[in-house]
C-alpha cells in the first residue's frame, strides 16, 4: 500500500544535455498532473505523462524539469556577416561626421555579440526524449520509495486501530445478551412495584421482553462491522491502489457503528460505540492519503 504524497528526484546526462527530474505528489481524489519545462521539450510532455501515470494512480503529481548544456560543446560560431557591414559604415560615416578616430578592427566586432555569437550544439528530440525519460525514471523511483514507506507506516496505525475496533466489539458481543436480561429485570420490578401481588402471566412479560430484545438486536450490525475490519485488513495487503476502497470501508464501518450506537439502548456498549468511532475516524483520516 502506498501513501499519496511523496518526493522523487533524478537526473541523467547524455551528449552533454543534463536533465534533472523533480516530482512531488499530494492527495487527490484522482489522478491530476502539471508539468513545468523550458521551451522546446512540449514534444515530450505525453511521453513523460505516460511514465508518471504508470507509476501515480491516484494524486496531484508535480514535475519540474531542469536542462542544462556543456557550455564547451559548440557547433561553430555564428556570424552575422551583412550586420558586421552595417556596423562598420556606421562607424565611418561617425568618424567622418565628427572628426573621431576611426577605430573598428576585427577584435572590436567579434566581441559584438549580435555580430558573433557562439551556437549551442543541438540535440536531436530523440536523444533529449530518452534523456527526459531516464532522469524522470529515476525520480519516479524515488517517489515511488518514499509513498511504500509512508505507506507502510500507515498500514501499521490502521491495523492498530482495527485491532482496537475490533476489541471494543468484542465486549460489545458480550454485553448484548446482558441488556436483555437487564431489561426483564427492571420491567419485573416495576410491574411488581405498581401492582404488588396481581401479576400479569408470565406471557405477557415474555412477549414484551421479545419485543425489546428485537428492537435493540445488534447481532447483524456485529457481523457486518466485522466483516468490514475483515475486508480492511486483505486491502491493506494489496500492492494495488486501495485508497477509494478504504473509503468506502469507512463510510460502511461508521454507518455499522451508528446502528449498533442507536439500538443498543446501554450506557456500556454506548461507551464502546464511541470509542470505535473515534477509531474510525482517526481510520477515515489516514485512508484520505492512501493511493
Amino acid at each position: 500500500m502506498r501513501s499519496m504524497t511523496g518526493y522523487g528526484k533524478g537526473s541523467a546526462t547524455r551528449d552533454g544535455l543534463t536533465v534533472t527530474a523533480e516530482i512531488k505528489t499530494v492527495n487527490h481524489k484522482f489522478f491530476d498532473w502539471s508539468i513545468k519545462m523550458p521551451k522546446g521539450f512540449l514534444f515530450v510532455e505525453d511521453d513523460a505523462k505516460r511514465a508518471v501515470a504508470a507509476e501515480v494512480q491516484r494524486g496531484h503529481t508535480d514535475v519540474y524539469l531542469t536542462v542544462e548544456r556543456d557550455a564547451g560543446i559548440a557547433d561553430d560560431y555564428a556570424v552575422d556577416g551583412n550586420l558586421a557591414v552595417k556596423y562598420v559604415r556606421a562607424a565611418e560615416d561617425l568618424a567622418r561626421a565628427t572628426g573621431a578616430q576611426y577605430d573598428v578592427t576585427v577584435t572590436s566586432l567579434m566581441k559584438n555579440p549580435d555580430i558573433v555569437s557562439l551556437k549551442a550544439q543541438e540535440t536531436d528530440d530523440e536523444t533529449a526524449k530518452a534523456v527526459v525519460l531516464e532522469a524522470l525514471s529515476e525520480a519516479l523511483g524515488g517517489l515511488v520509495a518514499m509513498r511504500e514507506k509512508e505507506g507502510a507506516t500507515q498500514v501499521e496505525d490502521i491495523s492498530s486501530k482495527l485491532l482496537s475496533i475490533e476489541s471494543a466489539l468484542g465486549e460489545i458481543a458480550e454485553i448484548a445478551p446482558q441488556v436483555v436480561a437487564d431489561y426483564r429485570a427492571r420491567l419485573s420490578a416495576r410491574i411488581r412495584e405498581a401492582l404488588g401481588e396481581n401479576l400479569p402471566e408470565e406471557s405477557r412479560i415474555a412477549t414484551e421482553v421479545a419485543l425489546f430484545a428485537d428492537k435493540c438486536a445488534i447481532d447483524e450490525e456485529i457481523t457486518r462491522l466485522s466483516a468490514h475490519i475483515a475486508a480492511m485488513r486483505a486491502h491493506l495487503k494489496s500492492r494495488e491502489p486501495v485508497g477509494r476502497k478504504l473509503d468506502f470501508l469507512v463510510q460502511e464501518m461508521n454507518r455499522e457503528a451508528n446502528t449498533i450506537g442507536s439500538k443498543a439502548n446501554d450506557l456500556r456498549i454506548t461507551e464502546r460505540v464511541l470509542a470505535i468511532k473515534n477509531d474510525i475516524e482517526k481510520i477515515r483520516e489516514q485512508a484520505q492519503n492512501v493511493e
